[in-house]
């Protein structure tokens, strides 16, 4: 049995999930070195609408036999 992926928007969500994390990162080094500068709840957000679009445009494995 062989499992295959056909999703065209699979490199798609890991870049938008990579970019997401980063700027993640950023703010939770901005928030415990330069509190003045961070900025979480946009970073929040954008990890909500992350999430919700990862899930809209997921598409399950098939199996062939």
């Amino acid at each position: 049995m062989k499992t295959t992926i056909k999703n065209q928007y699979a490199s798609t969500n890991n870049a938008l999930i990579f970019f997401v994390s980063v700027l993640v990162g950023y703010n939770i080094y901005q928030e415990i070195f330069h509190p003045e500068k961070a900025d979480l709840i946009l970073c929040v957000v954008m990890m909500a609408l992350t999430a919700v679009t990862i899930q809209k445009y997921e598409k399950k494995a098939e199996t062939k036999n």
